[in-house]
């Protein structure tokens, strides 16, 4: 005991520690450090996050490419009336099991276009396992030829398909010398052809056209229609259906030729 009274026991606990003399304490890291770490961690997130995106953009670019879940599994064929659906399938030439983004739709449109049949097509993905083709079916105007051997064309004079029996109704013989789109004669027949209402059309038996000037109909009651060039068609399919009208209410007597070149003065013979 000191002459304070007091311990020497008593003065070490009042005396304040020196800092080396307190217990153990945790390091300090300066914040410096602190920041470019966790700058560190950042940069590894964004990088196994990027890696993850490129994964799931691989596997999707493969199923879609190549994986088995979207692949054709089968080819819709709309717009085929006459056309046998399998037939411009067959053309198409896509198998079942190609992966969609495969499939060559304009290498499909030109094989199955090739079809003399077909005017129009277009060809195009179903998602999620089809393809669709939409075509357009060439539509017979007139026939040519002999009994047997008689082939069908469209309005452009296009040879599209054969017949062996009766042509479709509201089809008409066709007498020129060349049939084909390419043949003047056959062009203007055809617009003259074209130009009758359907019901007068399957009234005619035969359409000849010796030269483009020169279109001749004949009615199934005989009566011979001179028509004259394809020039004002529409105006003589009208005056000749109202011709007709009246010759079948009594109005105008029947004749056997009507020369309709100039729709404007009809003379009838």
């Amino acid at each position: 005991m000191s002459r304070t009274g007091t311990t020497t026991r008593d003065r070490d606990r009042g005396a304040p520690r020196r800092p080396s003399e307190r217990g153990g304490t945790a390091p300090v890291t300066p914040l410096r450090d602190r920041r470019r770490r966790r700058g560190t961690s950042t940069h590894r997130r964004r990088a196994l996050q990027a890696a993850a995106g490129v994964l799931v953009l691989g596997v999707l670019a493969w199923a879609l490419w190549a994986g088995p879940l979207l692949s054709v599994r089968s080819v819709q064929v709309d717009g085929a009336s006459t056309l046998p659906a399998d037939l411009v399938r067959e053309a198409a030439g896509v198998p079942d099991g190609t992966p969609l983004l495969r499939v060559d739709v304009d290498a499909a449109r030109d094989a199955v276009a090739e079809l003399p049949q077909v005017e129009s097509v277009t060809v195009s993905r179903g998602w999620p396992s089809r393809v669709v083709i939409t075509l357009v079916e060439r539509t017979p105007l007139a026939v040519v030829g002999e009994p047997g051997r008689r082939s069908l064309l469209d309005a452009r004079g296009v040879l599209f398909d054969t017949v062996t029996g009766e042509p479709p109704a509201g089809v008409v013989p066709l007498a020129v010398d060349d049939p084909g789109p390419d043949d003047p004669a056959t062009a203007a027949a055809l617009a003259a052809i074209g130009a009758l209402p359907p019901a007068l059309r399957e009234q005619v038996t035969l359409a000849a056209a010796p030269d483009a000037e020169r279109i001749t109909l004949t009615l199934a009651d005989g009566t011979v229609v001179q028509w004259g060039g394809a020039e004002t068609s529409e105006k003589k399919a009208e005056v000749l259906a109202a011709l007709l009208e009246e010759i079948a209410e009594g109005t105008l007597a029947p004749a056997a030729e009507l020369d309709l070149s100039v729709p404007e003065a009809v003379v009838l013979r």
